[in-house]
C-alpha cells in the first residue's frame, strides 16, 4: 500500500518541481536528477523488477544522455534539461520513451511559440517587478524546456507500469 502510494506521487512531485525550479529560476538542480535516479532505483528493488527489463531502462536512459548531451554541446538545449529528459528516460524504459519524446517535442514547440507572443508584448507594472517574469521577457534569455519535458513526463506516466492500478 505503501509503495503504491510512492509509486503514484514521487516521481509526478518531482516532475511539478523541475517545471516550477525552471519557470521561476532557468534551471534544474542537479539533486533533482539525482533524486529521480535514486527514486527509481530504490523502487525497481520495492516492486522486483527483473534484471533484463532494469537493463532496458538503464540503456534507454544511457541513449537519451548520450543524444542529450550532444544537443548540450551545441547549444540546442541546457544541461539540467539533458540530465532530466535522461533521468526520465530512465523511469520510462523503450516502452513508453518514443511517447515521451514526441510530447516533449510538441509541448516545447507550443511553450516556444508562447514565450516568443510572450516576449513581444509589454509588461503591465506589477508583473514588471517580478525577476523571474523579467528573466522570462528577456528575448535572449532561452526557453525553460524544463516545463516541457515535465509536462511529457505527466501525459505519459498514468500510461506506464509505474502506476499502482497496473502493477508491474
Amino acid at each position: 500500500m505503501l509503495t503504491d502510494g510512492i509509486r503514484l506521487l514521487l516521481f509526478p512531485a518531482l516532475m511539478a518541481f523541475a517545471a516550477s525550479s525552471d519557470l521561476l529560476t532557468m534551471t534544474i538542480s542537479n539533486k533533482l536528477s539525482l533524486a529521480l535516479m535514486a527514486s527509481f532505483f530504490v523502487l525497481t528493488l520495492i516492486i522486483g523488477m527483473s534484471w533484463p527489463a532494469f537493463g532496458m531502462h538503464l540503456a534507454a536512459a544511457a541513449l537519451v544522455l548520450v543524444i542529450s548531451f550532444g544537443f548540450f554541446s551545441q547549444g540546442w538545449i541546457g544541461g539540467g534539461d539533458a540530465k532530466l529528459v535522461a533521468a526520465t528516460a530512465l523511469w520510462f524504459g523503450f516502452d513508453h520513451l518514443l511517447d515521451y519524446l514526441v510530447y516533449a517535442s510538441l509541448f516545447g514547440g507550443v511553450l516556444t511559440i508562447a514565450l516568443i507572443q510572450f516576449r513581444k508584448l509589454p509588461l503591465p507594472g506589477p508583473i514588471a517587478r517580478q525577476p523571474w517574469i523579467l528573466r522570462l521577457h528577456e528575448n535572449g534569455s532561452g526557453i525553460p524546456y524544463g516545463i516541457a519535458l515535465a509536462a511529457a513526463a505527466l501525459a505519459v506516466y498514468p500510461k506506464t507500469a509505474w502506476m499502482p492500478a497496473f502493477g508491474v
